[in-house]
């Protein structure tokens, strides 16, 4: 049956709607994409360990029965086959508004961040003055910058609430975006967006996770000892699903607590030249091949089998039905 057809019955049997409705709801709704790019991503990696790395992976089911195991947070369980070693792989994707947020937009943001992280970018020699090298970069690179895109934006609501009693840059600025709408200001902002992305991409990751007494968490960021691997799908930033895989006991702990790890690392930067072709520079805890992570897994740190709640449940139509 091909594979339109297929879709269509799918869609019919499990949302009783046809393809064009079905793709209008997508559409317009953001958390329903979200939800089905996380399962996509989820689904690849389970493809990847499996044919890539040969190894044997099961689903951990999201509700438990009675207290979850405080070490089996995570969406995977895999081992070699025969070693009798199972651990725990939690899947992640990047922080979707990093530039946004951290206002790479304005042109002091943007140059001082990537001065902030010129470690983890290879066209930056440390031997030499840094910040000149990305002076130089942005000139070259994006260019606009320097007249365009020379005056900063501010977001809306800090437009409206801003009241100075000096003459400053600032103060100029945002006189002129006052008479602005929120949709006008948001434009802008893409605009600016869409042009710092097209050379430069952040790739931060975003550890958020609830507190609860069945958790164990004194923060809401997971614990170092809840899962053994971490695997973060970039494609929000690559031009495909590309898995990047840490072991989260050698990332940086947080400062309020040593036993969790930060909401935020800036793993590295998606580079694209002039030709649009994307380079990948990552710093040295993250790394491509899961194998390089898999050797510094601690036997000690394994999961017993007898301690696994696997998810055997699975939501097929099928196309004979």
């Amino acid at each position: 049956m091909a594979i339109l057809e297929r879709l269509t019955n799918f869609v019919q049997r499990v949302f009783k709607t046809n393809l064009e409705i079905f793709l209008e709801a997508l559409k317009l709704s953001p958390n329903a994409q979200g939800y089905v790019s996380g399962s996509i991503a989820e689904l690849l990696l389970k493809k990847k360990l499996e044919q890539e790395y040969g190894f044997e992976v099961r689903r951990i089911r999201e509700k438990w029965e009675g207290k979850k195991h405080p070490n089996h947070h995570g969406d995977f369980y895999f081992q070699k086959p025969g070693t009798g070693h199972w651990y725990v792989m939690e899947s992640k994707g990047v922080k979707s508004n990093s530039e946004k947020w951290h206002r790479l937009y304005n042109y002091e943001n943007l140059k001082n961040f990537l001065i902030a992280h010129a470690d983890k970018i290879p066209w930056i020699n440390q031997q030499r003055d840094v910040e000149q090298q990305v002076i130089a970069w942005l000139g070259k690179n994006l260019p606009k910058f320097k007249d365009e895109f020379a005056l900063s934006l501010y977001e809306y609501e800090e437009i409206q609430k801003y009241k100075p009693k000096r003459d400053t840059a600032k103060a100029r600025m945002i006189a002129e975006l006052r008479n602005y709408t929120r949709d006008q200001i948001n434009a802008l902002v893409e605009q600016r967006l869409a042009y710092v992305s097209s050379r430069v991409k952040v790739l931060e990751t975003h550890f958020v996770s609830g507190i609860s007494g069945s958790s164990d968490r004194t923060q809401a960021t997971p614990r170092k000892d809840e899962f053994n691997v971490v695997s973060i799908d970039i494609f929000l930033r690559y031009p495909e699903h590309k898995f990047l895989f840490a072991n989260p006991q050698h990332l940086e702990s947080s400062g309020d607590d040593a036993n969790h790890l930060q909401q935020n690392y800036v793993m590295g930067f998606v580079l694209i030249d002039e030709q649009g072709q994307a380079t990948l520079s990552i710093t040295d805890d993250w790394y491509e091949n899961l194998n390089e992570v898999y050797d510094t897994l601690e036997t000690a740190d394994s999961i017993g089998e007898e301690e696994m709640q696997v998810d055997n449940r699975y939501l097929v139509v099928d196309d004979a039905d």
